[in-house]
């Protein structure tokens, strides 16, 4: 009998490595003919999956981990036609079944029959349908043939290739698309001045894609100066939020004025403030900073995660997902929004030849960084404290 081993949340500040049940084609008590078996070659740590091991989600203990899944296909469903045993495949968080209406029309983060509790569901997360998470060895991914983006098959120089450039090409799961999403969804382009609000993972892959949207000047905020001095290695201006003086006025020194064209939150729920408050939680801290130094007419892109329910909130509001947020100000600046889950097919495989054309380096700009399966406990334990990495697991030591 084939084994498995998966990373396990076991309460707050806790993971572990165990053996978990080797996948099969199944939903239930139903075959999932639709479905295929990945050998997993990379899963990725993303800060949404810490925001449930400091416990500040509803997560059950034993959640097997993980939403970031590169992998080879073991084991093919009956019905999946174009997707082959061999394959090297990205697979998009947003678990979407391509029938429904959402589906249809490209809304893939909010599919309609893949989640009993609501629409979206995603791989190893807290009320995204109890799908088996992929910081595993092997996992089961179904609707495969929409699902999947095959990157080559196997025995080809096209797969060759991709293996080669596969610390770039594993970011196509999630942070790359996700944080193009959010440049791409407040307008940025050609010549646009923006401010990225947070230099985590996804905020280092938002900045990466304003630049490849073609913005003139792109600025990224920050409490940590080891992240703001890895998004200075590629480019890009920076404000150290730990100072006295406003966010506006830290634009207005690198760029004249106190304002930007555009804005996106990578931050989410758990922000912190600015200045003297900085080692204090203000969960509507970046959503009202960003609304201030966003010029009228302006957008606003939100990536970062926000939550319905938070054990950990500052106050019974912020338990709850209810902010203090000015939305006065942004009505009175015209400004648009746009939340929620990135439609990953949207944008992944105009990402995955920027990336095999020498486009787009995502990996240096979130420095990717390798560790095993077994060391994934401690890559956990090295984000929380501010990392300026992208921890990368590779369960087969299949990365050179």
């Amino acid at each position: 009998m084939p084994t498995n081993r998966g990373l396990a949340y076991m309460g707050p500040g806790k993971v572990e490595v165990q053996s978990i049940d080797f996948p099969k084609l199944a939903l239930g008590s139903r075959q999932c003919h639709h479905g295929v078996i990945l050998k997993i070659v990379c899963t990725n740590i993303c800060g949404s999956d810490q925001h449930m091991v400091r416990g500040r989600t509803t997560a059950p203990h034993g959640l097997i981990l993980g939403h970031e899944i590169t992998g080879e296909v073991l084991e093919a469903g009956r019905d999946v036609e174009f997707i082959k045993v061999g394959d090297l495949v990205s697979v998009p968080f947003n678990i979407a079944c391509g029938r429904c209406r959402n589906c249809k029309e490209g809304k893939t983060g909010i599919c309609l029959n893949v989640n009993p509790a609501r629409p979206g569901a995603a791989y190893g997360y807290v009320d995204m349908g109890g799908w088996v998470g992929g910081q595993a060895e092997y996992v089961m991914v179904p609707y495969a043939d929409f699902n999947l983006l095959k990157l080559g098959s196997k025995g080809t120089a096209e797969r060759d290739r991709a293996m080669a450039k596969i610390k770039d090409l594993t970011l196509l799961s999630d942070i790359v698309p996700t944080g193009y999403h959010g440049a791409y969804s407040a307008g940025v382009g050609p010549g646009s001045i923006v401010y990225v609000a947070g230099a985590g993972p996804v905020g280092l892959a938002c900045a990466a894609g304003a630049q490849l949207l073609g913005a003139a000047v792109v600025i990224v905020g920050d409490l940590i100066p080891e992240r703001l001095a890895q998004a200075k290695s590629f480019g890009c201006e920076t404000v150290d939020l730990r100072k006295d003086a406003s966010l506006g006025d830290q634009i207005a020194a690198i760029i004249g004025v106190p304002e930007v064209d555009s804005a996106v939150d990578c931050v989410g729920f758990e922000a912190r403030g600015h200045g003297a408050d900085a080692a204090v939680e203000r969960p509507a801290t970046v959503l009202n900073s960003v609304m201030t130094v966003t010029r009228a007419g302006g957008a606003i892109g939100i990536p970062g995660l926000y939550v319905t329910d938070d054990p950990g909130g500052v106050d019974a509001n912020a338990k709850t997902g209810n902010l203090s947020i000015r939305i006065g100000l942004g009505w009175a600046k015209s400004h648009s929004f746009t939340t929620g889950q990135c439609p990953v097919m949207r944008y992944n495989r105009a990402l995955m030849n920027a990336v095999l054309y020498d486009k787009f380096h995502p990996a240096k700009a979130v420095n990717a960084t390798i560790i095993s399966l077994d060391d994934a406990p401690k890559g956990y334990q090295d984000f929380d404290k501010g990392a300026a990495k992208k921890f990368v697991i590779d369960p087969h030591k299949m990365v050179a």
